[in-house]
């Protein structure tokens, strides 16, 4: 099996279904903020914590989280879609959470990072079990199967 059949192939059980609508929910949520208050969650914010070009990368992140986030709730392309969030939570965790741990120790920053930590295994569990089989991801992966190989019919024999 190739890279991207394996990628393809899921065998989670329907209840990925919930944890996609909680990670990709949240995600949604989130990255519309980032638009809906630009200086409170969006270009304002990351300036405060020092993110660098932040009148860029703000709309970008803003981006990918509400794309992401929509895929993961239909289930296309889920566990592509967790490379990209995985990567922004590294980034949320690592310019924000350090700070506090430093300055207010572990407990503080466990309390503040406890939506991160939940957020990055949901994550995770998409990258490792996929979508499901309530998902867009599962309809195309059944019309594939039926495809012969080639993509064409197999000549009429009589």
């Amino acid at each position: 099996m190739g890279i991207i059949a394996g990628m393809k192939a899921s065998k989670a059980p329907a209840a990925a279904f919930m944890v996609r609508l909680a990670v990709g929910g949240v995600f949604l949520s989130e990255g519309l903020q980032k638009f809906i208050f630009p200086i409170a969650l969006g270009v304002g914010r990351f300036e405060k914590i020092g993110i660098p070009l932040p009148g860029f990368f703000a709309p970008f992140v803003g981006a990918v989280e509400v794309v992401c986030g929509l895929l993961l709730i239909v289930g296309l392309l889920t566990r592509l879609a967790t490379i990209p969030l995985l990567i922004d939570m590294g980034v949320a965790i690592y310019t924000t959470k350090i700070s506090v741990y430093v300055s207010s120790g572990f407990w503080a920053m466990a309390h503040e990072a406890r939506t991160d930590y939940t957020m990055v295994l949901g994550c995770i569990f998409l990258l490792m079990a996929g979508a499901g089989p309530v998902s867009i991801d599962r309809l195309l992966q059944g019309r594939r199967a039926e495809r012969p190989l080639g993509g064409t019919s197999p000549p009429a024999v009589g």
